[in-house]
Formats: structure tokens, sequence, C-alpha cells
């Protein structure tokens, strides 16, 4: 089995990045606090799609600089948890998993930009 990457879908941040987006989606999904439901959603939609638009450009520098966008979308991700958290939206146990999960992807994409670099 090969580990080359041949689409943004093989890289396995991507792969973390869209089940964390499916999460976020799903827990949020009947939160009444509209700005916040939106903001959370579209910060780990962006980590998602920031690798696969960087790994579409080609270019390591490029791409690397995507990587670092999404990293810090993913950041975002991780400080609206906190608001969630602190506002009651989220339960301790809810924000621990998806927290790790935040901390997982960030691993994973300082990882690759040091590989990329």
């Amino acid at each position: 089995m090969s580990n080359k990457i041949e689409s943004f879908e093989d890289i396995l941040a991507w792969q973390e990045s869209r089940e964390l987006v499916l999460g976020i989606y799903k827990f949020f999904r009947n939160c009444r606090d509209y700005a916040f439901r939106d903001q959370i959603q579209r910060a780990a939609v962006s980590v998602m799609n920031n690798i696969a638009e960087g790994y579409e450009r080609k270019g390591n520098k490029e791409f690397s600089k995507f990587l670092y966008i999404a990293k810090g979308s993913c950041a975002e991700v991780r400080s609206m948890l906190y608001v969630a958290h602190d506002l009651k939206y989220i339960s301790k146990e809810d924000f621990s998993q998806h927290f790790e999960k935040t901390l997982k992807i960030s691993r994973m994409l300082s990882n690759f930009i040091k590989r990329l670099n």
C-alpha cells in the first residue's frame, strides 16, 4: 500500500478535519445561537477547505501557506469550543472530544508543514 498523496482526499489531516466538520455540524445543529453556530461551523469547514485549496495550488510554498491558514481555523474552532463550554452549550465530555480532535488536526498540520519546508 502506498502513502503517496494523489488528491487532497488522501491527506490524513483533511480526512480528520472532515470528521471534525461532521461532528460540529451534528452537535450544534439545534443550537439557537445562530451567530455562534454559524461561526464555529464556518471555522471547521475552513480547516478542510484550506487543506484542499492549498493542495490544488501544487507548489509547496503555496500549500504551506494554506496549511497555516487551516491551522489558524483549527485554533478558532478550539477557541469557540471554550465559548460553547462557558455558555453551557456543550458538556465537559463533548468539549474534550472535539477539543482533542482539533489538537490532533493541528499537530498533523504542523508535521505536514515541516515536511513541505
